[in-house]
């Protein structure tokens, strides 16, 4: 196994080790996932109805806001009969930048009957990046996403970015296909639940079920999104392209040299005292680089429900996801899993989950274009939705509905010890 720690269990081979985070990577040429971009305008889940326009509007300066990506977010095995696209969208304007609602995101959904019927596996079979291994591995989320059948790991969620489900898995990654789970993990997995018979007394989706206590309200009254004309010009567009995670046994030399920090003494000098402080923030900073220069192109990490990779764990985001010290009191009903940690979704009060998070690379790919250093200034942009998919309230069956997540960012001054 690597010499550093994994967020996810993975497979070893003798040269390498994969893991159930499923990467993306932008790419120029068009890729099985005809929904899924980096940049450019949105699409929406149905042109007939798009979101309000200030649910991507910037909470400071009050401006429309442009896409950094979309993503197929399909899940069918875990949310049968759903349709779900998630939506990330970043303030250009310079005053606005490193301040709280100026990275927005939203998931469309639109839920129909809940179907028996099994998804048929799709017949095109995209190679991976790493070599296969012997043993015929299940499908994961990540091939949901990216309608392709990319080879995973025995991870507990698959990738929505693939196309087909796997008949093994209870939740799969909408970055793949194909997709099964036994755990709950963007970066954990979730346990798979055998097929119900469904009653017909009782609600037949997580939608309905959330409203069974209250009459459901009307829709609020929606801002019309503006034509393109009257928006800021975009980001390029990237297709995406998906894949898992490969990591090798030999750590880069950096990750060497911050572990030999950690051998040496402790001090009570003050200034030895600083040191080791930035000693400690070196170690999670460069855990960080260490684990994305295994996959420098990557763009975005996925795996429903997992745990993501920490810029750093000093800023208030890091601090949602860091495990309590070892002699912290902790009260036992309370788990440290990024479930708990996440704000509950604020549309139906249910648990959120990580899904996945965008990396250093996407900076370089949308800010191609840009002059000078005046792009954008994060760490990582860390997307959590609502663990059991609901709908809008009002919205009903079969009907599309956008509802805000939450959106963590971790930003480049913080992950190096600066104000969190």
């Amino acid at each position: 196994m690597p010499a550093f720690e994994s967020d996810s269990s993975g497979e070893e081979t003798e040269s390498f080790t994969t893991t159930n985070v499923l990467l993306g990577y932008a790419s120029k040429e068009p890729t099985d996932d005809e929904f899924s971009r980096l940049g450019g305008f949105p699409t929406w889940l149905d042109e007939s109805s798009a979101p309000s326009a200030e649910l991507a509007k910037c909470k400071v300066c009050k401006n429309m806001m442009m896409l950094l990506l979309q993503l197929n977010g399909d899940l069918p095995e875990k949310f049968p009969g759903h349709e779900r696209k998630l939506y990330i969208f970043s303030c250009k304007r310079k005053a606005c930048r490193k301040k709280d609602g100026t990275i927005r995101a939203v998931r469309g959904v639109k839920i129909s009957k809940t179907t028996t019927k099994t998804t048929k596996p799709s017949q095109y079979v995209t190679a991976s990046r790493c070599e296969p291994t012997e043993a015929q591995t299940p499908q994961n989320l990540g091939n949901s996403l990216f309608n392709s059948t990319f080879s995973g790991p025995n991870a507990s969620n698959t990738n929505p970015f693939s196309t087909s489900p796997s008949t093994q898995a209870a939740s799969q990654n909408p970055f793949s296909t194909q997709q099964a789970s036994q755990n709950a993990p963007p970066f954990s997995s979730l346990a798979t639940k055998p097929a119900q018979t469904p009653v017909s007394d009782l609600p037949t989706t997580f939608a309905s079920k959330a409203r069974i206590s209250s009459p459901p309200p009307s829709p609020a009254t929606k801002e019309p999104w503006p034509p393109s004309t009257y928006l800021p010009t975009p980001y390029p567009s990237y297709y995406l392209d998906a894949d898992y995670e490969c990591l090798y046994p030999d750590p880069p030399t950096s990750s060497k040299t911050v572990m030999q920090l950690e051998t040496e003494g402790p001090s009570s000098s003050k200034d030895d005292e600083k040191d080791a402080f930035e000693s400690t923030i070196d170690k999670i900073f460069q855990k960080f680089a260490d684990r994305l220069a295994q996959n420098p192109e990557q763009v975005l990490r996925y795996e429903f429900g997992g745990s993501p990779l920490l810029y750093s764990k000093l800023d208030t985001v890091g601090k949602l996801f860091s495990p309590p010290p070892t002699n912290a009191k902790i009260i036992t009903d309370i788990t440290s899993s990024a479930i708990s940690c996440i704000p509950l979704c604020p549309n139906c009060t249910s648990p959120r989950v990580f899904e996945l998070q965008l990396v250093p690379q996407a900076i370089a790919e949308l800010d191609i274009e840009e002059e000078g250093l005046e792009g954008m200034e994060w760490g990582t942009v860390v997307l959590g939705v609502c663990g059991r998919d609901c709908g809008e309230r009002g919205v009903r069956e079969g009907e599309t509905g956008w509802v805000e997540e939450w959106v963590g960012v971790q930003w480049e001054e913080d992950g190096k010890g600066g104000k969190a």
